[in-house]
C-alpha cells in the first residue's frame, strides 16, 4: 500500500513562512500534506516531477465578489487560473443573503450596478436555493467547487431584511431593529460566517459605485452606532473579522473611526484599499503612516493593497464607476440608447465641461484627458487608436470633453477607452509592499467583468516584483500571497506548506510564467450569452486544492475538491 497519494518530487519549496527556499519533496495523503523532505517516488500512487519548478502554497484572495458567479462557475475564474485556491465572498457589505424571495430581482439589479455583474447572467445562472444566511452557507457547502471559500456576512442584506430597503438607506436603526440585526449576525456567525463586511462611502463624490437607481448603497450611509453595534457582536463572541471600505472627504475622521471599530470589536480589520497613484504618492503614504501607527498602538488593521499594473478598458455603453459625480452618474445610467441621447444633450455636455474645468478628476481612473483610445467600431476612426483624449483635443482644437463625446457619439457608443494604469513605478510599489501589514490583491473577482481583469494580480506580482524587477524576494511574495491573508481572515492551517495542512499547492515555472494574452480578451462564457474580459496564465504546471489537481498546464481537470470553510476550517 503506497504511503502517499501523491509526491511532488524535487521542487524548489517556498513554504509561505518566509523560511529560505530549499529543494525537497512534498508527500500528500488524504488531501493533506503528510510529509516534507526527501521521499521515495515508489511510496506514492502518483508522482509530479517538479524539478526546476517552484512549489508554493495556493494563493488566498481576500477581496472577491464571486457570490453570483460561483453559481455557474465552480472555479471562480479568473482567480483560479492564476493560482488562487481559497477566497472570501461577501465583501463590501454586498451579497445575496439573507434575501426574501420577493426581493431577489432587486438584489440582482443592485449588483448589476454597484459591482457591474451582468443582470441577465445572474437571472439565468443563480440557483437561489437559499433565503437566510445559514441557508446560503448550506448552498455553498453543497455546491461543487474548485476552490475553498469563506464568506463574510454582508451587512447590506441584513439591514434590508430587518429595516426594509428605503428605511435602511434613510435613517439609523431603532433599538429593536438593531437588536434583531445583531441576532441575525450572531446566527450567521454560528453557522460559519467569518465576520462581517461593509462599504461606507457616503453620498458625495467619493461614492463612486452605487445602487441600481443611482442612490448610495445601504451601508454607505449607515450610522456609526449601527456599525459599532455589529462590532460589539464580534467582541462578545471573541471571534470574527471585519472587512471595511470607508472613505470620505475627511481622511483623519475616517481613520479615527477605523481605530474605534478595532477597539470596540477587539478583532482584526481589513482596510480597503490602498493603491498607488503615480501622480499623487502622498495618498498611499498617508494611509501607510496611519497603518503603522495604529498597529503600533495595539490594534490589528491590515492594508489591502491594489498592486496590479492595469487600467480599465471601457465603453460608455456600460461604464458605471463615475457615480460620485452627479452629472456623470446621470449620463451613465440607462440602456446604451438612453445614454447616447444623454451624450447628445448640450446641457449635459456643458455640465461635464464645467466639472472638468473645475479640476474634478475621477477617483478610480485619473484624468479623462489621459484616457487612450483602445479600439473603435467604425474604421474611419482608426486614426485615433493609440491617441489620448488630450492629443485628439489638441489636434482638432476642441475641449477634451468635446473630443471624447464627439468620438463616442460618432462611433455609436462603441469606442473603447483605456484608463491610465496604476502601480507603474517600482519605487512606489516597493513603498506600498514594505509594510508588514500590506496584503496584495483587490481582485474584485466576479465584478466589473467588462472593464478589468484584476484577478491576474498573483501572476503579475510574481513576474514583476520578484522575477523581472527583483524588489521582492520569492519568500516574501509567497508570504504575502498566502500566509498573511490567511492570518488576516482566519483561514485555519492554510496559506503555508507544513505537515498536517490541507494540500493547497501551486507548482509553477517562474521563468516562463506570464499573463496571456497581453491585452484583455473578450469571451462569451457567462450565462445568457453575456461576455466578459479575461486574461489567462501560462507557467502554472499544476494547481492543487485539498490534494487534487484542478488545473494542469492551464487546463481544467473538472475536479471539484473545494470546500466551504465554516469559521475558517474545513
Amino acid at each position: 500500500m503506497p504511503t502517499f497519494d501523491t509526491i511532488i518530487k524535487g521542487g524548489t519549496i517556498v513554504d509561505g513562512t518566509r523560511t529560505p527556499r530549499y529543494i525537497g519533496d512534498v508527500g500528500i495523503k488524504d488531501g493533506k500534506i503528510a510529509e516534507l523532505g526527501t521521499l521515495r517516488a515508489s511510496d506514492a500512487k502518483k508522482t509530479i516531477d517538479a524539478h526546476g519548478l517552484v512549489v508554493s502554497p495556493g494563493f488566498i484572495d481576500l477581496h472577491t465578489h464571486y457570490d453570483a458567479q460561483i453559481n455557474w462557475d465552480p472555479y471562480c475564474t479568473i482567480g483560479s487560473w492564476h493560482g488562487v485556491t481559497s477566497l472570501v465572498l461577501g465583501n463590501c457589505g454586498f451579497g445575496f443573503a439573507p434575501c426574501k424571495p420577493e426581493l431577489r430581482d432587486r438584489a440582482m439589479l443592485t449588483m448589476s450596478r454597484v459591482e457591474a455583474i451582468p443582470f441577465e447572467s445572474m437571472k439565468a445562472g443563480m440557483k437561489w436555493d437559499w433565503v437566510t444566511f445559514p441557508d446560503w452557507l448550506n448552498f455553498l457547502d453543497g455546491t461543487p467547487k474548485g476552490v475553498n471559500v469563506l464568506s463574510y456576512v454582508p451587512l447590506a442584506p441584513v439591514m434590508i431584511w430587518v429595516m426594509g430597503l428605503e428605511a435602511a438607506k434613510s435613517r439609523p436603526a431603532t433599538e429593536k431593529e438593531q437588536l434583531e440585526m445583531c441576532r441575525i449576525l450572531n446566527e450567521a456567525m454560528d453557522s460559519g460566517g467569518c465576520g462581517f463586511s461593509a462599504q461606507r462611502l457616503g453620498n458625495g463624490f467619493i461614492s463612486v459605485q452605487r445602487d441600481y437607481d443611482g442612490t448610495p448603497m445601504v451601508t454607505d450611509t449607515m450610522s456609526d452606532e449601527d456599525m459599532l453595534a455589529f462590532a460589539r457582536v464580534l467582541a462578545k463572541r471573541k471571534e470574527g473579522f471585519i472587512q471595511l471600505t470607508q472613505a470620505s472627504e475627511n481622511f483623519e475622521k475616517d481613520m479615527r473611526f477605523y481605530d474605534q471599530l478595532a477597539e470596540v470589536s477587539g478583532r482584526p480589520i481589513l482596510f480597503n484599499a490602498t493603491a498607488v497613484r503615480d501622480d499623487r504618492p502622498s495618498l498611499h503614504r498617508r494611509t501607510m503612516r496611519w497603518i503603522e501607527k495604529t498597529n503600533q498602538e495595539g490594534r490589528r488593521i491590515y492594508n489591502q493593497c491594489g498592486t496590479l499594473r492595469q487600467g480599465f478598458v471601457l465603453t460608455y455603453a456600460d461604464w458605471n464607476l463615475f457615480d460620485g459625480s452627479d452629472v456623470w452618474r446621470e449620463l451613465t445610467m440607462g440602456t446604451p440608447t438612453e445614454r447616447l441621447q444623454k451624450f447628445k444633450n448640450p446641457a449635459m455636455r456643458q455640465a461635464l465641461r464645467a466639472e472638468y474645468d473645475a479640476g474634478h478628476t475621477p477617483i478610480v481612473t485619473g484624468s479623462i484627458k489621459d484616457f487612450m483610445i483602445e479600439s473603435v467600431n467604425d474604421k474611419q476612426f482608426q486614426k485615433y487608436v493609440g491617441m489620448t483624449v488630450e492629443q485628439i483635443a489638441t489636434m482638432e482644437n476642441k475641449h477634451p470633453i468635446d473630443a471624447m463625446i464627439d468620438l463616442t457619439i460618432a462611433d455609436d457608443m462603441k469606442t473603447e477607452f483605456i484608463t491610465p494604469a496604476r502601480n507603474q513605478r517600482e519605487d512606489f510599489a516597493t513603498e506600498l509592499m514594505s509594510s508588514e501589514y500590506s496584503i496584495p490583491g483587490v481582485s474584485d473577482g466576479g465584478a466589473h467583468t467588462k472593464f478589468t481583469t484584476l484577478g491576474t494580480y498573483p501572476t503579475d506580482l510574481l513576474t514583476w516584483m520578484v522575477r523581472d524587477a527583483g524588489f521582492m524576494s520569492l519568500e516574501e511574495a509567497h508570504y504575502r500571497l498566502s500566509a498573511l491573508p490567511a492570518k488576516c481572515a482566519g483561514f485555519q492551517d492554510r496559506g503555508v506548506l507544513k505537515q498536517g495542512a490541507p494540500a493547497d499547492v501551486v507548482v509553477y515555472d517562474l521563468e516562463n510564467l506570464k499573463v496571456t494574452p497581453e491585452k484583455m480578451a473578450v469571451v462569451h462564457d457567462f450565462p445568457a450569452g453575456e461576455w466578459r474580459r479575461v486574461q489567462y496564465a501560462e507557467g502554472y504546471r499544476w494547481i492543487m486544492v485539498n490534494g487534487d489537481v484542478t488545473f494542469e498546464d492551464g487546463k481544467c481537470t473538472n475536479a471539484t475538491p473545494g470546500r466551504l470553510l465554516r469559521h475558517g476550517r474545513g
